[in-house]
């Protein structure tokens, strides 16, 4: 069940009517050997394309709030030197649902993350801007509209190299930005990832092992979403900004296994 806890073996059954299969410009979500697939079969840099699962892009509400665990058991059809656009799973806030009414939000998101080489989303110093990571962002705090009136002169000093690495840390924590980067051919591989979600904290590990414990907990609630898509970001300290679109060949991202549940309190 979508909203208290939720479990799914993708053995061949039909998805719990809670999940949301959302697709574009081609892409699919399907069954395969016991797995859910969410494949584009080709993309072209004119079309957005994009396959996904997730609890609430037609809800209208985000169902997930911490202390909670996410499991995934997952793999793509590559490493991540072989994939393009983007990828992952977690939770975030859909600021970008189609139809939504209101003023606009700024993005909150804890996930396993990829971007292809075309990205660069240099958000946390001394992490790669793309590939494979952990990460977490929530600019939604005090800090970070203390500083917005200090934007334009800060993309500017950040293009020195010794004030960015001395301003910067302070910028990523306004930006609630955590990351640790992932070896790119895990992803080509079956792995159990793990996210324990805590109001003050996130914990990010791999087949048991940690790779990111940080304090940066974003807020909730947010909603879970598993997608691949073909489209890249760009998104610099020094004041760099883009989006596009990037054409490819067949590429997947597969969910073998899945589980959402409660965890009772922080380790």
């Amino acid at each position: 069940m979508v909203g208290g806890a939720a479990r799914q073996a993708f053995d061949g059954q039909t998805l719990d009517p809670g999940w949301q299969p959302w697709t574009t410009g081609g892409g699919t979500v399907t069954m395969v050997d016991g797995a859910l697939r969410l494949t584009l079969p080709e993309a072209s840099a004119k079309v957005y394309a994009d396959a996904q699962i997730g609890d609430s892009r037609t809800m209208g509400r985000f169902p997930w709030q911490p202390p909670l665990r996410l499991s995934v058991r997952a793999r793509a059809s590559g490493p991540a030197a072989m994939l393009y656009g983007t990828a992952g799973f977690g939770f975030w806030n859909d600021p970008f649902a189609p139809g939504r009414r209101g003023l606009p939000r700024l993005p909150r998101a804890l996930w396993f993350f990829f971007s292809g080489a075309e990205s660069r989303m240099a958000l946390a110093l001394d992490q790669p801007s793309s590939g494979w990571k952990a990460a977490t962002f929530d600019p939604v705090r005090p800090l970070f509209f203390g500083l917005l009136l200090l934007a334009l002169p800060g993309f500017l000093l950040m293009r020195l190299p010794a004030l960015y690495r001395a301003l910067w840390p302070l910028g990523q924590r306004a930006l609630g930005v955590a990351e640790a980067a992932l070896p790119g051919e895990w992803l080509a591989e079956p792995h159990e990832y793990v996210i324990d979600w805590f109001p003050h904290r996130v914990r990010f590990a791999v087949d048991a092992r940690v790779v990111l414990d940080t304090d940066r907990s974003p807020r909730g609630p947010l909603g879970f979403i598993a997608w691949i898509d073909n489209q890249y970001a760009i998104v610099t300290p020094q004041g760099r900004f883009g989006w596009g679109l990037v054409g490819g060949g067949g590429q997947w991202l597969e969910l073998q296994s899945f589980s959402i549940g409660v965890i009772p309190a922080e380790e």
